[in-house]
């Protein structure tokens, strides 16, 4: 397996996992978030075994390196703005009607769908890596031809 493959089944896995903490808030059990997380932690640690192109050279170090800072130029700017926006609306204090009664605009997300947002743009962080790596491993020259 590829160094990208293997960091865009580690996105999947996180997706996978995503959705089973969506479903272990729907039946009221931890035990199927639990078991699923201890069982993908395993999974990527044989996944990571079996990865064949891993070299820690100079140029390596640079890719990763300018993979990893766009990742989080990107990433803090989305998830600075939202995390914004859910404040806003967790500090929302209605305010009396003085003369006509004032109508709250229907919430676009409540509360409950912030956190499962928030493990979302946390799983698009992999996928944002891998795309920068994948970007700066061809500027840089990592590989001359194309991944599997």
């Amino acid at each position: 397996m590829k160094k990208n493959s293997f960091y865009l089944l580690v996105g999947c896995i996180a997706l996978a996992l995503l959705a089973l903490f969506w479903y272990s808030v729907e039946i009221h059990n931890p035990f199927v978030i639990e078991t699923a997380f201890i069982l993908a932690i395993l999974a990527i640690w044989y996944a990571r075994k079996n990865v064949t192109d891993l070299i820690d050279d100079e140029r390596s170090a640079k890719i990763n390196e300018q993979a990893i800072v766009r990742t989080f130029q990107v990433f803090w700017v989305l998830f600075c703005a939202f995390s914004i926006g859910a404040v806003m609306q967790i500090l929302y204090v209605p305010t009396f009607p003085r003369e006509f009664p004032m109508v709250r605009p229907p919430e676009a997300l409540g509360p409950r769908m912030m956190g499962y947002f928030q493990l979302g743009m946390l799983c698009l962080m992999i996928f944002l890596y891998v795309g920068f790596r994948v970007y700066y491993a061809r500027k840089y020259g990592d590989w001359e031809t194309d991944e599997e």
